[in-house]
């Protein structure tokens, strides 16, 4: 199971503890926002199942990296339109069948099944 922890703060920010991880969301500049975490939980997600393919194959990547970019939808619910994943593997040469490979291998993200599958979020008070 996983669990992160959120705590507000008198000024508007949050504190979020998740394992041994920390850090602070907000939106008033003072850190990230939700919809930033949210993009950089699946660039992050992507990344890791990036260098999981490329170990797997035996394929030398060093440093790479991954942009996330979206837009809100215009009519309500306010919510993320569509998101466009970039992937820089900052110089390695894939032919077609492995870069079709790397890309069908990152779908494997549970954090893009996730929001591929709609989930239900349900919200309790306590």
């Amino acid at each position: 199971m996983y669990r992160v922890d959120i705590e507000s703060s008198p000024d508007g920010a949050f504190s979020v503890k998740a394992g041994s991880g920390s850090f602070v969301m907000d939106m008033k500049n003072k850190g990230v926002t939700p919809p930033d975490a949210l993009l950089a939980a699946l660039g992050s997600c992507i990344g890791v199942y990036i260098r999981k393919y490329t170990d797997g194959a035996g394929l030398a990547l060093g440093k790479f990296s991954v942009s996330v970019e979206s837009e809100f939808s215009a009519e309500p619910p306010l919510r993320f339109k569509t998101i466009k994943v970039v992937v820089d593997l900052k110089g390695l040469q894939l032919d077609e069948r492995r870069q079709k490979a790397l890309l069908e291998f990152t779908k494997n993200c549970p954090v893009h099944n996730t929001l591929k599958s709609n989930p239900l979020v349900e919200t309790v008070l306590v």
